[in-house]
């Protein structure tokens, strides 16, 4: 290999390097984190244990003006096929999703009940547990990833938690890493839009 092209791997493989260690120590908690309190990142929610030795854990929160029975429809319905999830729809659909975000609450997708299975993508997504209108947990098996979302009344309005707990079994330590740098950044910013999108969209029910 030429020298020119020895610095230049050289050179990339440093900036990977120094890329990964200062999202770990700058940026990580705040991408994971985004919007929670200390104690809301802390607390233990109903569907951790289904994945107790989760490689990534992500707690981002939302406050909405308006009560969890206004919130609670736009999550229920949420799905690929059904009402979509509120966030960047052409993103999803390079991945074949088929996710078109709904702006109305659509009758034919609020009978939802635990053990119920929807398809998203080459997974299927079952709900585990759900407690109207304060809890859903849902989970893909084969992306060893489980959901939950939480709300949580206040005097005005609501904190929407939404909580993600995802393993990379048997994937090896740098593998992991690398997954980390794409994985969480991108998913901060589509549950960011996400969560904006049911905001807004509680918010004009509340509103009206």
């Amino acid at each position: 290999m030429a020298r020119g092209s020895v610095r230049i791997v050289a050179g990339a493989g440093i900036a990977v390097a120094l890329l990964a260690a200062s999202y770990q120590v700058f940026w990580r908690y705040r991408c994971q984190n985004w919007g929670a309190t200390p104690d809301e990142v802390a607390l233990s929610l109903p569907g951790d244990e289904l994945m107790p030795d989760a490689d990534v854990v992500t707690t981002r929160v939302m406050t909405i003006g308006a009560p969890p029975e206004t919130i609670w429809p736009w999550i229920v319905q949420m799905g690929s096929g059904r009402a979509g999830t509120y966030t960047y729809d052409w993103i999803e659909n390079l991945f074949g999703l088929d996710m078109h975000s709904a702006d109305v609450i659509l009758p034919q997708f609020q009978d939802l009940n635990v053990a119920d299975e929807f398809p998203i993508g080459a997974g299927t997504l079952r709900i585990e547990e759900m407690d109207a209108p304060r809890l859903l947990v849902a989970r893909v098996p084969e992306w060893n990833w489980v959901r939950t979302f939480f709300l949580v009344p206040e005097e005005r309005g609501t904190r929407l938690v939404l909580r993600n707990r995802i393993a990379y079994p048997g994937m090896n330590a740098l593998l992991r890493c690398g997954n980390r740098l794409v994985s969480e950044p991108g998913g901060l910013l589509m549950e960011r839009k996400m969560l904006l999108g049911i905001k807004e969209r509680a918010e004009q029910v509340a509103g009206r």
